[in-house]
């Protein structure tokens, strides 16, 4: 599976963005899919994933609320719709893929990796 992470942008705080994540491969629908994101100096950290079927989803507690995670297996992509932003959530954002059937919060625990995308929020 090959990913391809796409969106991100500068946005003033409150404002929204939409990431997408497209992937190659024929059964990109029997893996679990989530986002990442890593702020300079700071450790890669789970923002959101969603199991292969969408039935599981789950979120930080920093952006539950304010990010919504979703799929679609026909299309082989993910999104991450972001709103209310906030000048923390200024990260390289990162889409990742793997075959577990749970949905985990650890990054070494994935497979496969996009090439990131850059979210810059201002004041």
């Amino acid at each position: 599976v090959q990913l391809q992470a796409s969106g991100g942008g500068l946005v003033q705080a409150g404002g929204s963005l939409r990431l997408s994540c497209a992937a190659s491969g024929r059964i990109f629908s029997t893996y679990m899919m989530s986002w990442f994101r890593q702020a300079p100096g700071k450790e890669r950290e789970f923002v959101a994933g969603i199991s292969w079927k969408g039935g599981a989803i789950y979120y930080s507690d920093s952006v539950k609320g304010r990010f919504t995670i979703s799929r679609d297996n026909a299309k082989n992509a993910m999104y991450l719709q972001m709103n209310s932003l906030k000048l923390e959530d200024t990260a390289v954002y990162y889409c990742a893929a793997d075959r577990s059937s749970f949905v985990s919060r650890i990054p070494g625990s994935y497979d496969f990796w996009g090439q990131g995308t850059q979210v810059t929020v201002s004041s």
